[in-house]
């Protein structure tokens, strides 16, 4: 998966700790499902809950997020048209898309470290790579 705000198999728990630290209304992740193997998990932050909604893959490759019986579905090309499309207002998420909670890895690190830096799109940083080492994350 090559997407910023992509996190690979982490928890539901652990997701819920990373955008409640960060703390801000539409502030979202994506990260592996963990009952439906191959699916995605679309994770938005707002007032203090943490909203998940599935995306599932189409056979022909499309992105789409599980809706309601009864509610029309809405396919995307590419995960980021996805993103775009929700970023906008009053597209039936709990609320709209603001800003992604990042993993960024930096280029050298000495130590191997079990909790990856986690950076806010807002902000721009120099010598990160996707080397695939971690970082451990301090509080704001």
């Amino acid at each position: 998966m090559d997407h910023p705000a992509y996190h690979g198999p982490i928890s539901k728990q652990r997701c819920e700790e990373l955008l409640g630290k960060k703390g801000k209304d539409g502030t979202y992740l994506i990260r592996d499902s963990e009952t439906i193997q191959g699916a995605l998990c679309l994770c938005v932050y707002k007032k203090n809950v943490v909203y998940t909604y599935r995306i599932l893959q189409t056979h022909m490759g499309q992105f789409t997020v599980q809706t309601s019986s009864g509610v029309e579905e809405k396919f995307f090309n590419t995960l980021k048209d996805l993103i775009r499309h929700y970023k906008q207002r009053n597209q039936g998420l709990a609320t709209r898309l603001r800003r992604s909670l990042k993993i960024k890895t930096l280029q050298e690190h000495p130590l191997p470290c079990p909790e990856p830096l986690v950076l806010d799109e807002d902000n721009d940083y120099e010598n990160i790579d996707s080397s695939g080492e971690y970082v451990v994350v301090l509080p704001d």
